[in-house]
């Protein structure tokens, strides 16, 4: 059986992550229990929602440290893929989060719409200039780190969500301040619920295809099959395996018939020529079984 790939020294990379992931941790410890304060002192639920928001987003960087540090781990006998999943986990951990809080503030919103309160609204406003400043300096730390990876991504989207509950709670407070519409605090945090449950749901959906072993979307399997069976020396190939082991890594597991019986020599050479055409898939790590006449199932995918 041939197998063939690639590592990169991403060691580096993951000690800023961390590093950042740290430093926002700590940010938003602040930002939450001065909003827990500020809105059970004021009245406000949106400062109370965007500081229950806070909370979670402290517990969702905790898990996206820990696994980040997880990830990190070698492999063993035992754990022969190390810990390379734990970041997906702590994505899919996270995203689900993000809809759940949202679906509670969104009962909370109502409940306050029926029934109005009077809000300390200058309050409001300092603390949510306090939450602006403090969330946008950790969704800048981890902007960068969240295009490529979804445990960044689920903890930089629960900062961004944040900051911008932040933005809408202080348009808020200057409402209420000036006009005293105090209704507005149950409406924003109403907009504030739905935007979660539309950024959370796209997370969980990609997260979820990684822990299913689901192909990635854009890889188009029936070229990638028809490349390969343009080799010489290929007959055919069957009992494909495609999937996601984490951010960094694609895997091909199928079985090839060969034309010819041929030397072990001769198939590395081959498997050098596959493994040069997966690349161009985002396929970095290949897993061919070599067959020659051989009577078994020859459907593109088996079930096993």
């Amino acid at each position: 059986m041939g197998h063939a790939h690639h590592h990169h020294d991403h060691t580096h990379a993951a000690d800023l992550k961390g590093r950042n992931l740290l430093i926002s941790i700590g940010l938003n410890v602040l930002i939450t229990l001065a909003q827990i304060i500020g809105g059970l002192i004021s009245g406000s639920l949106a400062l109370l929602s965007d500081a229950v928001h806070n909370l979670s987003d402290v517990i969702s960087l905790i898990i996206s440290y820990i696994a980040q540090r997880y990830s990190k781990k070698e492999a063993s006998t035992h754990k022969t893929f190390g810990y390379k999943r734990a970041e997906i986990i702590a994505a899919f951990v996270n995203a689900a989060t993000l809809i759940v809080i949202a679906v509670l503030l969104m009962k909370e919103a109502v409940e306050r719409f029926l029934n109005p309160q009077a809000i300390a609204s200058d309050l409001v406003i300092w603390l949510a200039v306090l939450g602006i400043v403090a969330n946008g300096l950790s969704v800048l730390l981890l902007q960068k780190d969240s295009k490529g990876n979804m445990n960044m991504r689920s903890a930089y989207l629960h900062l961004l969500t944040d900051m911008m509950a932040s933005v809408a709670v202080l348009v808020g407070g200057i409402l209420m301040y000036f006009f005293k519409i105090y209704w507005i605090d149950s409406l924003l945090t109403l907009a504030i619920s739905i935007y979660l449950i539309v950024m959370g749901y796209g997370l969980l959906k990609s997260s979820f295809k990684v822990l299913m072993l689901f192909s990635p979307e854009d890889l188009e399997i029936d070229d990638l099959i028809k490349e390969v069976k343009q080799l010489d020396a290929i007959k055919n190939i069957h009992h494909i395996h495609i999937w996601q082991l984490n951010d960094d890594e694609v895997h091909l597991e199928a079985h090839i018939d060969l034309k010819n019986d041929i030397k072990l020599s001769a198939f590395d050479a081959i498997l050098l020529e596959i493994e040069h055409i997966a690349m161009h898939y985002g396929i970095n790590h290949i897993n061919i079984q070599p067959e020659y006449d051989k009577d078994d199932a020859k459907e593109i995918v088996v079930q096993d």
